[in-house]
């Protein structure tokens, strides 16, 4: 099988495979980056990762990019217990969520993450040094020039909390019709959410869901799954 996953413990896309791992029961072998040393911009990674970030799954020598993706590989690769309904139709309710999951909450959470918890060390820089910085992220450059001295603007912290509390709402409907957001069983599109919320608590903005209580149930169940404890192991995958 040679399954080889290289990410970062406080990394939520890494946490989103690591979980999918951890619920198949897929044993691989585990390189942990450290990003605050800059080890997923070095050549060697850069050349298994032209993106520059983390994670990337080898796969009998063969990498691929991108959570999303990297999950759907392992759905299609080793079904045999599935993450995906078994109904077309269901099937692209669970792909929907998990599009609209990585262009709206994705992102946006990580503007109060690096705001609060991992941002130090940018807006200490001067000018120069911030524009070296962003200029070794192949992807992630205009993310760091958007920070100064004092982190982000408050226009942009502020549209970020606004979708965030927009995915919360709609994730709290559709938990109103189904067990877990897409279907009644666990699916992707739950795993695709759930290092989202795992940050949030962290940030101290579990109140967001205080009355919502789908997602707090929601929350309890996935925390409950063998996986979870998995993905978490690692002290410092938590932002604590």
């Amino acid at each position: 099988m040679t399954l080889e996953l290289y990410n970062a413990s406080i990394s939520t896309c890494s946490q989103r495979v690591r979980f999918v791992l951890a619920e198949k029961g897929l044993p691989y072998t585990d390189h942990r980056l450290r990003l605050e040393q800059g080890q997923h911009l070095t050549p060697a990674y850069i050349a298994l990762n032209p993106n520059g970030l983390v994670p990337t799954l080898v796969h009998q020598g063969d990498a691929i990019i991108d959570s999303s993706v990297i999950n759907e590989y392992l759905e299609e690769v080793f079904p045999d217990i599935p993450l995906l309904p078994t109904h077309p139709l269901e099937r692209a309710r669970v792909r929907a969520w998990v599009q609209y999951l990585d262009e709206v909450m994705t992102p946006s959470i990580r503007y109060p993450s690096f705001q609060k918890l991992f941002g130090g060390a940018i807006k200490s820089m001067t000018s120069e040094e911030r524009m070296i910085a962003a200029s070794r992220s192949p992807l992630r450059k205009h993310f760091v020039l958007e920070m100064g001295p004092q982190g982000f603007s408050q226009t942009r912290l502020n549209d970020a909390m606004e979708r965030i509390e927009q995915a919360l709402t709609r994730m709290e409907a559709s938990l109103s019709r189904s067990l877990w957001i897409a279907h009644d069983q666990l699916t992707l599109a739950d795993i695709a959410m759930m290092p989202s919320i795992v940050r949030l608590e962290d940030l101290g903005l579990a109140s967001l869901w205080e009355n919502l209580p789908g997602i707090a149930s929601w929350y309890e169940r996935l925390q409950s799954r063998p996986a979870f404890a998995k993905t978490y192991e690692a002290v410092e995958s938590r932002a604590r």
